[in-house]
């Protein structure tokens, strides 16, 4: 697109015309007939010392490293929460967090307690005493278990 020339004047340039006429020419030389790619369509060699070429996305790396790598944005991820806990013990009186925090523990402790003395009070102790007569025989064998399968399926043996 070519401007038309600048009428002839007497006096002061017009810079707005210098301008428009500067921009002109930066498009102009922009989209001269300049090559802005090349394709080689030369064979490939198939057996050659040519390194392989990194491809965009993620980098080679071994099946460990990327593993180690989800895991560290796993627990980068997991830590959020963390530091805005951090940043709200900042925000917060230190009594009203203690309160806030420390009650329902307290309130876990007692109820735990309170469980455990009622269960000891239902459940009477009584001592059981067995008193054999006669011969007595011990089993001693053994069973060997083996559980395969995606529906487990388990078989137990005893030595004969």
């Amino acid at each position: 697109m070519q401007l038309p020339d600048r009428p002839a004047r007497t006096g002061q340039p017009d810079p707005v015309m210098d301008q428009a006429l500067r921009l002109a020419a930066a498009v102009d030389e922009a989209l001269g007939e300049k090559p802005t790619a090349y394709r080689d369509d030369s064979p490939l060699p198939t057996i050659g010392p040519t390194p392989p070429v990194p491809q965009p996305g993620q980098p080679p790396m071994s099946q460990w490293a990327v593993d180690a790598s989800g895991v560290l944005k796993a627990v980068a991820v997991a830590s959020l929460p963390v530091g805005g806990g951090l940043w709200l013990v900042g925000q917060v009186d230190p009594v009203a967090l203690a309160l806030i925090c420390g009650t329902p523990v307290a309130a876990a402790l007692a109820l735990a307690r309170l469980v455990s003395k009622i269960k000891n009070a239902v459940e009477p102790n009584i001592t059981v005493t067995q008193n054999y007569y006669g011969t007595v025989t011990q089993d001693t064998r053994s069973i060997t278990s083996t559980t395969r399968g995606v529906i487990a399926n388990t078989r137990n043996q005893t030595p004969r």
